[in-house]
């Protein structure tokens, strides 16, 4: 491994050095795995390393939804997945969201249980039918204790000002958070915690033996006993498994006087999602029209997908409106042909939890758990 002697003594001991877990990845997993192991291990040495200025991926690019499981997205799963394995990614979801709320403050986060509407489009067959209703509030109510999570909402056009929308089916359990403010609230839990987190410092290499990680970075090697991968969208670098990069492009409006748009809302099976923050609206996705093109590590805005979501804006969200756009960017997912995410240890001191599925924000904390309880 590269050796790099510009540091001075007091810098190899005090970052580099006699480190008990290393976690790359100062994400929504890697910060509450730090979380969770400072809860079992109150004097141990822990370092989190982050290649990037600010968490690179998708932890501080997110759209904010506190999603588990909308109706339609529930069909499609069980026409192509096993029933048990559906019922299990929905408890694992809607748990991992109370998870998070052990490490963070809803007020904090500006949390609101603002309550979601999957939407159905106007002039397309609606499969979902009243029996499916049924069974999805039966099966939910077993894994949440809660009755009638969902239900049909006709009036959501009318409601919100939408056009072209025939029906939707409103989850009374989703909510919205602030992004922006989760990642900095977690941080200051894990500084609060005497976790240390380099910033800048991107992992290039490791080696494991029997009692030791190495992993090189351009400035020097650091030394621990054990190490946490929670890079998601970007594991191909560790691990051969089923996981791709995902692109997700958001893009934000200008502020709306009298907006009608409150709360969050999927459509066509959530490959397109928004949201009111505050007095702007927030709409991402569009993957769908180009997954090839999509399936990059790579940040960036697309016109094709961009020009959609502007459509969107201006034919179903915001008809007969004006608006602009304020912000556009995009993150990096972790997905795969299922959606379990991928928890595991490589050998004896070190593990990896990647592929939240576009799911970070519900399944990040308990991944991170069940991360820390691996050692």
């Amino acid at each position: 491994m590269l050796q790099i002697n510009q540091l001075s003594f007091w810098e190899k001991r005090g970052y580099f050095e006699n480190i008990d877990f290393l976690i790359i990845g100062a994400g929504i997993v890697g910060m509450s795995t730090a979380l969770f192991l400072r809860k079992k291990y109150k004097n141990a040495k822990i370092t989190i390393l982050e290649r990037g200025y600010l968490p690179t991926g998708a932890s501080s690019k997110n759209a904010g939804f506190t999603c588990f499981g909308s109706p339609t997205e529930l069909y499609d799963d069980l026409k192509t997945m096993n029933e048990k394995l559906v019922w299990e990614t929905f408890s694992n979801r809607y748990y991992g969201l109370q998870c998070l709320f052990e490490l963070v403050s809803q007020s904090e986060i500006n949390y609101s249980a603002c309550k979601s509407w999957d939407l159905i489009e106007s002039g397309v067959t609606n499969e979902i039918k009243n029996e499916f209703i049924d069974y999805i509030n039966e099966k939910s109510k077993e894994i949440t204790g809660i009755d009638q999570i969902y239900s049909e909402d006709k009036q959501v056009a009318n409601n919100f000002g939408f056009q072209k929308i025939q029906t939707s089916y409103c989850n009374q359990l989703e909510g919205a958070l602030d992004t922006g403010k989760l990642i900095q609230e977690l941080y200051k839990n894990v500084i609060k915690n005497n976790i240390e987190v380099l910033f800048g410092m991107e992992a290039l290499s490791m080696e494991s033996s029997a009692n030791e990680v190495l992993v090189e970075t351009k400035y020097g090697v650091l030394k621990a006993a054990n190490c946490i991968i929670a890079t998601n969208g970007f594991a191909k670098k560790w691990i051969s498994d089923d996981i791709q990069p995902a692109r997700a492009q958001v893009l934000v409006t200008n502020e709306i006087k009298d907006l009608k748009v409150k709360g969050t809302f999927h459509f066509e099976k959530g490959y397109y999602y928004f949201r009111n923050v505050g007095n702007r609206v927030l709409l991402g996705g569009g993957r769908n029209l180009n997954v090839d093109e999509e399936t990059t590590e790579e940040f960036g805005t697309t016109q094709i997908i961009q020009q959609k979501l502007e459509e969107m804006l201006q034919t179903i969200v915001l008809p007969n409106q004006e608006f602009s756009i304020d912000y556009s960017w995009s993150g990096i997912m972790g997905v795969g042909k299922t959606k379990s995410p991928i928890i595991k240890k490589l050998n004896k001191n070190t593990a990896i939890g990647v592929k939240l599925g576009g799911m970070g924000v519900a399944l990040g904390s308990q991944v991170g758990r069940t991360l820390s309880s691996y050692f």
